[in-house]
């Protein structure tokens, strides 16, 4: 059988993340636990939402962004909407990275060059002295 609930320790186990940023993504809104006490007590939902921020989180998606599809989600009566909304974020979060992708290509191939030609100067440098010391005559 399943399990329904879970305690922060719990949660921050199975997702390896601390408790506190779990406590941050409830006062964020993301997670809604039901309180025993002083006791968190996160059901089910709240452990698919844990998986889904940090998911977004990967994926390169902002909290905002995240909690914008989880209201869609709360919200609507079948998920193209929230699906919709996901495909945007991710079509965005793609060219933000292409875009990243190109930048860094481009220093790559700066560096590149720069090696080529400190390596250049090094062999040039190791040459020139070479020739200096078998120029010089031999001392007696």
């Amino acid at each position: 059988m399943e399990r329904q609930t879970y305690s922060i320790s719990e949660l921050a186990r199975e997702f390896d993340v601390t408790p506190r940023a779990i406590r941050f993504y409830e006062d964020e809104g993301l997670l809604n636990p039901r309180r025993e006490g002083s006791r968190r007590i996160y059901s089910k939902r709240d452990f698919v939402r844990l998986k889904l921020v940090l998911r977004g989180k990967r994926l390169g998606l902002s909290l905002a962004q995240v909690r914008e599809m989880f209201d869609l989600y709360d919200s609507a009566r079948d998920e193209r909407p929230q699906l919709e909304k996901f495909l945007a974020a991710l079509a965005a979060r793609r060219v933000q990275l292409e875009h990243q992708r190109g930048e860094i290509e481009e220093e790559l191939a700066e560096i590149r060059t720069f090696e080529l030609q400190s390596r250049k100067l090094l062999d040039e440098q190791a040459g020139s002295r070479a020739r200096g010391r078998s120029a010089r005559p031999a001392s007696s």
